[in-house]
């Protein structure tokens, strides 16, 4: 294995079954219509999910993100006083022809202890690229899943540090050039469209993707608001996706030439404990287990609950 290189995963997303060619035609869409809307979170967003850094490796570096306690926070929904929800995938189903793909192959990077960006979207038969610019080691486990299919295990595979970073340097930034590719390929499972990638090393680090066979999709704003455009007239489903809601939602809608149609939806949030990765006061473990001191400091973001 090289040392001093930067390891690249390219994953080829492509559901079993599926045909290669002429899943999808571009055509010209001259009297199109739009479909636009609102997301918010029926309900209080849950509290976010909370690790402590000093049961998993490397708690000083990854600590430059953190709470200032000594826990790293993970925030599945993104909210704002009006409850409208951020990120949120908006794909209409259905589309067998119209506007061509923008979509490039989307990068996830590991930086700072997580996988940035939380969510992202990928062509079924294309793929997503990983890359490590952290100086620890990650270990990258990929599932594929769905509400009605389950899990399965895609592939594990570990991501080398990034030696072109400053090991020794807390406060170093990620001003460093990527080296050699490491390619992946796999086969999601008919019925499944959705994967999560988690590092084994280091549990609060997830990334969620879903697999789309047309461009029309679009991410929720800070508003929760969406608009797609040039959409060719028909009868489609309308898929609200985020990876924390796990109930289908699901609405059919007619889209008219040239009209635009709006539809709005209110996510359910999750109730009771809906997560087993809280804050514990004190906790549990501290950095006597480690039989040295450490000093944990949110050097890069200093995380609110």
């Amino acid at each position: 294995m090289c040392v001093r290189v930067l390891i690249i995963v390219v994953v080829w997303l492509l559901p079993v079954g599926s045909p290669l060619a002429l899943a999808y035609d571009v055509v010209d869409v001259e009297i199109g219509g739009t479909i636009k809307g609102t997301v918010i979170l029926k309900g209080a967003a849950p509290p976010p999910k909370a690790y402590n850094l000093i049961t998993f490796p490397d708690p000083e570096y990854c600590g430059r993100i953190s709470d200032g306690k000594g826990w790293r926070l993970l925030k599945d929904f993104v909210v704002n006083d009006r409850n409208q929800m951020q990120g949120v995938v908006m794909v209409v189903e259905g589309v067998t022809a119209g506007k061509p793909f923008a979509l490039s192959i989307p990068k996830v990077e590991a930086r700072d202890c997580q996988f940035l960006p939380f969510t992202t979207v990928v062509r079924s038969e294309h793929g997503i690229e990983v890359v490590n610019m952290d100086p620890v080691m990650h270990d990258i486990q990929a599932y594929e899943t769905s509400i009605t299919h389950g899990t399965r295990v895609l592939f594990n595979s570990p991501l080398p540090f990034n030696s072109k970073h400053q090991r020794g340097n807390m406060h170093a930034t990620h001003e460093h050039v990527p080296g050699k590719s490491m390619v992946r390929q796999f086969h999601m499972s008919k019925g499944r469209t959705t994967f999560v990638m988690q590092c084994g090393f280091h549990a609060y680090m997830e990334s969620w993707a879903i697999a789309v066979d047309n461009p029309y999709f679009i991410f929720t704003s800070e508003t929760g608001s969406y608009e797609i455009t040039g959409i060719p007239p028909g009868n489609y489903r309308l898929r609200a996706w985020h990876p924390s809601v796990k109930q289908e939602q699901v609405q059919m809608v007619t889209v008219e030439p040239s009209k635009t149609t709006r539809v709005d939806f209110a996510l359910p949030s999750p109730v009771g404990r809906w997560t087993a990765h809280t804050r514990l006061k004190p906790p549990r473990f501290t950095s006597a287990v480690l039989g040295r001191p450490i000093q944990i400091e949110p050097l890069v973001e200093r995380q609110s609950p």
